[in-house]
């Protein structure tokens, strides 16, 4: 099981949010690369960033921040990237700079031939992210529920050749309140390429609950507040999470 660390971009520095309003912001680093680093040292094994005023404005706004962290982490960890990709030119910039992953969010949602062409220009390389409310998906930064399932979309993003999926439950992110396990699990289960979950992880007792359904098709969790709080010790979490997954 692999804790994924989440670097969170707004106006060059590292923030986290909750439930995805950007006036809710609580600010954590100044020094993207400086907190990369800090996530490096503690055993991440990939790092998860998002570029929020790129994902509110639909293109990159955060490059130098971005460009910073992958200076700090070299080629020691792949590094996934989401918010404000809307074009196959950014994808392709983003992986000259070194980025391992591309994240499609909304514009998967809204634009499905752009998703579906981006695997197949860059095959392995293009990760979609679903956030969802009670089961329905959400669009353009949390603020528009769609009618559309959860499940359905994956299944047929699947299809498209999308390398793994983000579930987020949004009622929960930055929340500490909790993975939503069932829900992930209901969507792992659905499909044959893994599922990475993200919102709500608040303590060690949520890691242990994941690498408890693991084989249902979970490959990680991304961690934002409870990391950054102190509220889950990073290191000591992905020690756990590795004895649990020997066990």
């Amino acid at each position: 099981m692999l804790l994924i660390p989440a670097i969170d971009l707004k106006d060059g520095h590292c923030v986290r949010l909750e439930q995805g309003d950007m006036s809710a912001s609580t600010t954590f680093g100044e020094d993207p690369g400086a907190m990369a680093s800090r996530w490096l040292a503690a055993g991440a094994r990939r790092l998860h960033l998002v570029d929020l005023n790129g994902a509110f404005a639909g293109k990159p706004v955060n490059e130098p921040a971005i460009k910073s962290i992958l200076a700090a982490v070299g080629d020691d960890i792949p590094v996934q990237l989401g918010g404000g990709i809307r074009d196959l030119d950014t994808i392709e910039r983003y992986l000259d700079d070194g980025i391992g992953y591309v994240i499609i969010g909304t514009a998967a949602v809204k634009n499905p031939g752009f998703l579906k062409e981006a695997c197949t220009a860059f095959p392995g390389h293009i990760i979609v992210g679903l956030d969802a409310k009670d089961g329905k998906v959400a669009t353009d930064g949390w603020s528009k529920l769609t009618g559309h399932e959860v499940v359905d979309l994956a299944r047929k993003f699947q299809d498209y050749g999308v390398e793994s999926v983000i579930y987020t439950d949004i009622g929960r992110d930055g929340m500490l309140t909790g993975i939503n396990i069932e829900a992930t699990v209901k969507l792992a289960r659905a499909l044959t390429i893994p599922v990475i979950a993200s919102g709500g992880l608040s303590d060690i007792a949520d890691i242990e609950r994941l690498c408890a359904v693991e084989g249902e098709g979970i490959q990680g969790v991304i961690c934002g507040r409870s990391i950054y709080t102190g509220a889950l010790d990073f290191a000591s979490g992905q020690r756990r999470a590795d004895e649990l997954g020997s066990a």
